[in-house]
C-alpha cells in the first residue's frame, strides 16, 4: 500500500468517526425530546403555537332617540352552521345530514325536486350508474359527452316513483345536504337560525361526531318601535351573504373580511365605522375547542336627533290622512302620498321625517314607507318660495319696506297672461303681497331685477344674469344645493337651462326649478332661525363602546354647524317674518292647527305627472305645500308638508284638503310634545 492510499483511508476513518458522533448526538437529542422530556416540549410547543380565530358576528352599537329611548338593540340568535372539513367524502356528508335530521327540526319546504334528485344520486351511485347506456359510456370515453352531461342524464332518469320512497327524515336530510353543499366549498353554510336550546346543545355537545358542524351566536338587529322610522335606520347584511358585492372594494380596503356583516343602507351604512362591534377573539385548543381570550364589545352607541314620539305621531297622521284622501276620491286620481319634515330651527336637528305612499288595489288601501324620497325626489314648490323671492327684491333694491304695486296680470307678447290665483287683490305692499300670495308682485320684482322695460303684451327683454341673482339668493337658504344631511344618498333637484324671460318669472313663484323636500326643510328652517342656515343632521351624540346594559359614557356631542347666513339686513328679515305671520291670519289660517303665534306660507304649484309610466309627462296636476314655524318670536320647530299631484281634474277646482289636515294635526302634536 502506497502512502497516498494509506492517507485516504485515514481520512475516511476520521470522516466516519465524525458522522457516527453526529448521529449519536442527534439520537440522544431525539430520545431527550420524544421520551425523556416529551411533556415539557409539548407544553412549550403549545405556548408558542396559538391559533387565533375571531367571531363572524358581533353585536353592533345600539341606537337611541334624542330622549334616550332605545330604538335599535341586538338579539342573539342561536345558529347551526357547517364548514366542510378537508377530506370529507360525499358518503360521510350524507351520514352527517341524517344524523342532524334526526336531531333538529328543519323546514324543508324550499327543497326543490332537483335538490331531492341530487341527494338521491349522491346516495344511490351504483343504482344511478345503471341508468347510463353502454353507448353513452362510450361517448364519455370518446369525449363526445362530459361528466356533467352524464350526471344530467342520471338526474333526468330518476323517477317520481323512486323519489316517493323518501320519507320526512329523508327529505330533511336531503335539504340539510343541499345546504351543506350550497355555494363555495370553503364557505361557512348556515343550516338553521333560531335553533332551539335543545338543538343548539345537541350540536355543541357532539361537535367531534358531527364533522364540520358547529354552533354560534349570531347577532341580529331588534327594532323596538317596529316599522317606525325603520327605513332610515337602515339595514345590515345577512350572515349568509356577508359584504355585498357592490360594497366589496370599499369594505375590504378598510380591513373587513368578506363574511363580515356590515351596514348596507342609510344610518347603518352612514355610521358603520361607529356601530361595528369588536369581534370576540378565541384561541384554538388541541381538541378543536375554543377558549375566549378577548370578549370584544358592542360598537359605539349613537343617539339620534329624532324624537320617536313625534315620529310615531307623524307617521300615524300621514297614514290616516292619505288613505282618507284616496277613499274620498275627490280629484285625487294621481295623488299617492305626502311628505313631512320637522326640524329644530337653531340646531338643524331633525325631529321627525316621513313620507308615505298609498296604493289602492281591489278596494283595499296599502300604505308603504317612502321616506328616502325626501332626499331624492324633487317637487315643484310653488308659492312657498316667495320668502326667498322677497329676499331677492330687498337685496337688489327692486323693492323696499312698504313698496306698493298693483296686482294685475302680466302679459308678454305671444304667451298666455300670467296672473295671481285670484283677481281683485288691488294694490299690495310687501307684507300683504306675501299674505295674499300675489304672483303679480313677484313678477314685477323679477322684471325690475332683470332690468326689463315691461308694457302689456309687449316683448320682454331681460338681463339673463337675473337667473343667477335669484338662484344665488335661493342657495343662501339651501334651495338648489345638497343639504349634506348625514345620509348616504341625496340629490340636487332640477335646475332649468332655459333663459326665456317667462321662466325667470316662473322661478320667482316656484314654478320652474324644483327642490327636494329636505332642501325645502333647510329653507324654512333658515327663515325660522333668522337667516342662519344650519346643516340638517340626524346624529346628536356618540357614546363609548360598552357591554353593559346602560348606555356608555358620552364621547362626542354633535354641535350645530352653521353653513352660512342670508346676506340681508335685519329690517328686511323682520319684514319677511312679519309677512309669514300675516299669512297665518289670512290664507294660511288653521294650517298649523291651534299652535300659538304661528308663521308660515302656503303654496300651490302647477305640476305634471306620468300617468302610464312611459317616461313622458302626460297629465297636468296641482300640488300643495306648506312651510311654517312656531312660535314666531322664538321658534321651537319648523315644519314642511308637501302633497304632490293632489288635484288633477281640469273640470273641477276642488282640491283635497289633505295637506292642510296633515300640517294642522302634525303641528298640534309637535307643539304638545315639545311643551
Amino acid at each position: 500500500m502506497n502512502k497516498e492510499n494509506k492517507s485516504s483511508n485515514i481520512r475516511l476513518i476520521i470522516l466516519g468517526a465524525i458522522l457516527l458522533i453526529f448521529f449519536i448526538i442527534i439520537a440522544l437529542k431525539l430520545v431527550n425530546i420524544q421520551i425523556l422530556n416529551k411533556e415539557k416540549y409539548i407544553k412549550s410547543l403549545d405556548e408558542l403555537k396559538v391559533d387565533e380565530v375571531y367571531s363572524t358576528s358581533t353585536p353592533r352599537g345600539r341606537i337611541y332617540d334624542r330622549n334616550y329611548n332605545l330604538l335599535v338593540d341586538n338579539v342573539g340568535v342561536k345558529t347551526i352552521y357547517y364548514k366542510r372539513k378537508s377530506g370529507t367524502t360525499t358518503s360521510e356528508q350524507i351520514d352527517l345530514s341524517y344524523k342532524l335530521a334526526n336531531n333538529i327540526d328543519i323546514d324543508y319546504s324550499k327543497l326543490d325536486k332537483i335538490n331531492l334528485k341530487e341527494f338521491y344520486l349522491a346516495n344511490n351511485k351504483e343504482l344511478c350508474d345503471k341508468k347510463i347506456t353502454l353507448k353513452e359510456k362510450n361517448q364519455l370515453k370518446e369525449r363526445k359527452l362530459t361528466i356533467t352531461d352524464i350526471n344530467n342524464l342520471k338526474l333526468e332518469r330518476i323517477t317520481d316513483e323512486e323519489l316517493n320512497k323518501y320519507n320526512e327524515i329523508d327529505k330533511k336530510a336531503a335539504y340539510i345536504y343541499f345546504l351543506m353543499n350550497k355555494g363555495y366549498y370553503y364557505d361557512e353554510k348556515i343550516i338553521k337560525t333560531y335553533a332551539s336550546d335543545k338543538e343548539y346543545a345537541y350540536v355543541a355537545e357532539h361537535v367531534s361526531e358531527l364533522k364540520g358542524f358547529n354552533v354560534k351566536l349570531e347577532w341580529e338587529r331588534k327594532y323596538l318601535y317596529g316599522d317606525t322610522f325603520r327605513t332610515i335606520l337602515g339595514n345590515i347584511s345577512t350572515s349568509s351573504s356577508g359584504i355585498p358585492f357592490e360594497l366589496k372594494d370599499k369594505y375590504l380596503s378598510e380591513g373587513y373580511s368578506l363574511n363580515d356583516r356590515v351596514g348596507v343602507t342609510y344610518l347603518e351604512y352612514q355610521y358603520e365605522s361607529l356601530l361595528k362591534g369588536d369581534k370576540v377573539k378565541y384561541s384554538l385548543n388541541n381538541d378543536n375547542s375554543y377558549t375566549i381570550i378577548d370578549e370584544g364589545s358592542r360598537g359605539h352607541e349613537i343617539v339620534l336627533t329624532i324624537d320617536i314620539n313625534i315620529q310615531m305621531e307623524v307617521e300615524k297622521i300621514l297614514e290616516e290622512e292619505i288613505v282618507n284622501a284616496k277613499k274620498n276620491n275627490m280629484n285625487t286620481k294621481y295623488y299617492s302620498g305626502s311628505h313631512v319634515i320637522v326640524v329644530e330651527p337653531n340646531t338643524g336637528e331633525i325631529l321627525a321625517m316621513a313620507s308615505k305612499q298609498v296604493v289602492e288595489k281591489n278596494g283595499e288601501y296599502k300604505v308603504y314607507d317612502s321616506t328616502p324620497t325626501l332626499l331624492t325626489n324633487p317637487v315643484t314648490p310653488g308659492s312657498i318660495v316667495k320668502g326667498a323671492s322677497m329676499t331677492v327684491g330687498y337685496k337688489t333694491g327692486a323693492i323696499d319696506i312698504g313698496t306698493t304695486m298693483l296686482d294685475e296680470c302680466v302679459k308678454i307678447r305671444n304667451t298666455p297672461a300670467k296672473c295671481s290665483w285670484t283677481t281683485g287683490l288691488g294694490y299690495l305692499n310687501d307684507v300683504k303681497a306675501l299674505a295674499y300670495s300675489s304672483n303679480s308682485y313677484q313678477y314685477k320684482i323679477a322684471m325690475k331685477v332683470a332690468g326689463a322695460n315691461y308694457y302689456y303684451n309687449g316683448p320682454l327683454v331681460i338681463n339673463e344674469n337675473a337667473f343667477n341673482i335669484y338662484r344665488s339668493t335661493f342657495l343662501e337658504y339651501g334651495l338648489g344645493e345638497k343639504t349634506n344631511i348625514d345620509l348616504p344618498v341625496e340629490s340636487y333637484g332640477f335646475k332649468g337651462t332655459s333663459t326665456n324671460p317667462g321662466h325667470l318669472l316662473d322661478i320667482a313663484i316656484g314654478q320652474y326649478d324644483t327642490y327636494t323636500p329636505i332642501q325645502i326643510a333647510s329653507y324654512i328652517n333658515t327663515l325660522a332661525s333668522n337667516g342662519n342656515k344650519y346643516q340638517l343632521h340626524l346624529l346628536k351624540e356618540i357614546h363609548e363602546k360598552t357591554n353593559m346594559e346602560n348606555i356608555g359614557k358620552l364621547e362626542t356631542k354633535i354641535e350645530p354647524k352653521l353653513l352660512g347666513t342670508v346676506n340681508l339686513e335685519q329690517k328686511y328679515k323682520d319684514r319677511i317674518r312679519l309677512g309669514f305671520e300675516t299669512v297665518m291670519k289670512t290664507l294660511g289660517y288653521g294650517q298649523m292647527g291651534e299652535v300659538l303665534s304661528p308663521a308660515g306660507k302656503t303654496g300651490t304649484a302647477e305640476s305634471f305627472y306620468d300617468s302610464d309610466n312611459d317616461g313622458k309627462i302626460d297629465v297636468e296636476t296641482i300640488s300643495k305645500g306648506f312651510i311654517g314655524y312656531a312660535p314666531s318670536n322664538n321658534p321651537k320647530f319648523s315644519i314642511v308638508v308637501l302633497s304632490p299631484n293632489v288635484r288633477y281634474s281640469q273640470n273641477s277646482t276642488y282640491t283635497s284638503p289633505v295637506n292642510s289636515k296633515i300640517s294642522a294635526r302634525v303641528s298640534n302634536k309637535v307643539f304638545e310634545i315639545l311643551q
